[in-house]
């Protein structure tokens, strides 16, 4: 006996750095069209734009958010903290969370969440849908070696994306239309030339590798490719990188009409 899909649309965002903030130009070319997804995954950078559209923030009021706090400021968002546990805190992203989801609840969001975190205590990830909404982000987006790791019940947890970067698999049963978007896709490069370039080409080709065994959870892949231009740490580059989700959004439903009738449908 199948069971009955609660949503009809539902949208995972991958991680990536400031590539994620294609995720709101994405969800802005969405909302142009009426598409409104219930239901939110993410890792990462994802998991923040997921939790701040989850809360009922529009793709126009993040960027505001964004420009008004200054959020694309480097130095506010790697924050020294010189521990044993990481490098750097996620001050700047607990005060965000406790500015716009002060509740710091997912069951008094407005759209059903679930976040992806990476446990490098036993080598494995977990999706979560409840419990301390403001921890659980902030262990997703952590960055191992630059943030501090996150100790919660008996985890050891950090960044979503190391192992499950597009946690398309934590929603699909929950909606009947699925919507992926993967802004970490990599570049084809033909050479290498300096040693950054190798360890950042390796990164890139470790994270896609778990990412392509989600796609196939996905009933539409939107994959901007502002990595072409822009790199993670490119805060600064929003607005550009917010034009290339928007761009490449509405791109792929003006060739995949079905997109918008298929909710009819179901």
């Amino acid at each position: 006996m199948s069971i009955e899909k609660k949503h009809t649309y539902g949208i995972c965002l991958s991680g990536g750095g400031a590539l994620g903030y294609a995720h709101i130009g994405v969800l802005q070319a969405l909302l142009e069209h009426g598409i409104e997804p219930e239901v939110v995954s993410g890792s990462s950078m994802g998991a923040i734009i997921g939790t701040l559209y989850a809360a009922g923030y529009s793709p126009a009021e993040m960027l505001e958010i964004n420009k008004i706090d200054k959020l694309y400021e480097i130095h506010k968002l790697i924050i020294p903290a010189f521990t044993h546990k990481g490098f750097a805190t996620h001050k700047t992203l607990r005060k965000l969370l406790q500015d716009t989801v002060p509740h710091n609840s997912f069951e008094n969001l407005k759209r059903e969440l679930h976040i992806c975190i990476s446990n490098i205590g036993d080598a494995t990830y977990k999706f979560v849908k409840s419990g301390n909404l403001h921890d659980y982000v902030v262990a997703s987006a952590s960055i191992p070696g630059i943030y501090e790791v996150n100790y919660i019940d008996n985890g050891i947890y950090v960044d979503g994306g190391l192992l499950n970067n597009l946690p398309a698999d934590a929603i699909r049963e929950q909606c009947k239309i699925l919507i992926g978007v993967d802004v970490s896709s990599p570049v084809k490069r033909k050479q290498i030339n300096r040693v950054h370039e190798a360890v950042m080409a390796s990164i890139h080709t470790i994270i896609h590798a778990n990412s392509l065994a989600r796609y196939r959870f996905c009933d539409h892949l939107i994959v901007p490719q502002a990595i072409k231009k822009f790199h993670e740490f490119q805060f600064d580059k929003f607005e550009a990188i917010y034009k290339i989700g928007y761009n490449t959004a509405k791109t792929y439903i003006k060739n995949n009409p079905q997109i918008v009738v298929e909710a009819r449908k179901v």
